[in-house]
């Protein structure tokens, strides 16, 4: 297995729904990468869902994180997700202090649709952009985007300009590479945009939209092809293409079965994608 990247991934495990460590797992290991997983949680069913059994692991991080560190134990990636507390919080900055030469990558999800999910509190919120801080990516959503600023909701599409200071604004509380997903540009329809700051270029990817297709776990696909993608060597966007298409094939092919949002991506026919050949040039510069 020489050359084989490892993640550690810092996420909860539902039963139902295809999210989170369901998508993680399969996603990243068709591309070749290792996950180990470390879950935050375990729940019978996401909590989209109106009922769920869940099970905290919030006991179970650090020692974890104490069992790797003495068996000397590499990681090339450390990625968080959905964390349910502030102490989940301060188990992640310790992760990442343990690993400063590992890929830090942070999806902060907090919210979706211009609001904050039920579960996120203001203290959690807030205690976010102390990931962000240390994270070498970050993967938000417009609307967490919007958090992480203390902007509001855009009800109108951004302008290119007001896009790429999004995106440095969001750079400059930490991450060298930034990619906000679901991005209304003026003119242009739905996009993915993205920041790299070593090179000071802006990218962005037109978005195939599906009206009323919205699934769980599509954020967790998206994020888990970039980061595959960026740690076999391509650059931010061809990763953001190959993410992007991903997503939108497992969005079509799902919508086209009618299912319920709650189950997710139908994505197990879908991964053979990620090993076959394609031809990624949707991308241009923001």
């Amino acid at each position: 297995m020489n050359g084989c990247k490892r993640v550690a991934a810092i996420q909860d495990l539902s039963g139902l729904g295809r999210c989170s460590l369901t998508v993680i797992i399969p996603t990243l290991s068709a591309m070749g990468v290792q996950v180990c997983p470390v879950p935050t949680a375990v729940l019978s069913a996401h909590t989209g869902y109106s009922e769920f059994v869940i099970r905290d692991l919030t006991d179970f991080i650090h020692p974890a994180l104490e069992h790797y560190k003495r068996m000397d134990t590499h990681f090339d990636c450390i990625y968080s997700g959905f964390l349910a507390s502030a102490e989940q919080i301060d188990h992640c900055l310790e992760f990442f202090a343990a690993y400063p030469d590992a890929l830090k990558v942070v999806d902060p999800v907090m919210g979706d649709d211009g609001k904050s999910y039920a579960t996120y509190t203001g203290e959690l919120c807030k205690r976010m952009s102390e990931l962000v801080a240390v994270a070498d990516i970050i993967t938000p959503n417009i609307t967490e985007a919007a958090i992480l600023l203390g902007e509001e909701y855009p009800s109108m599409p951004l302008g290119s300009s007001d896009a790429r200071s999004w995106l440095v604004r969001l750079s400059e509380q930490g991450a060298r590479i930034v990619v906000i997903t679901s991005v209304n540009l003026a003119g242009g329809g739905m996009h993915t945009i993205g920041y790299d700051r070593d090179t000071n270029s802006f990218w962005k990817i037109r978005n195939d939209y599906v009206r009323g297709a919205h699934y769980s776990g599509t954020g967790d696909i998206f994020a888990s092809v970039l980061i595959g993608s960026l740690l076999k060597g391509d650059s931010l966007p061809i990763a953001m293409n190959r993410a992007t298409a991903f997503a939108e094939l497992n969005v079509k092919v799902t919508y086209s079965y009618q299912q319920p949002w709650t189950e997710g991506l139908m994505l197990e026919s879908q991964l053979p994608w990620l090993t076959s050949y394609q031809q990624l040039d949707g991308y241009s510069v923001l």
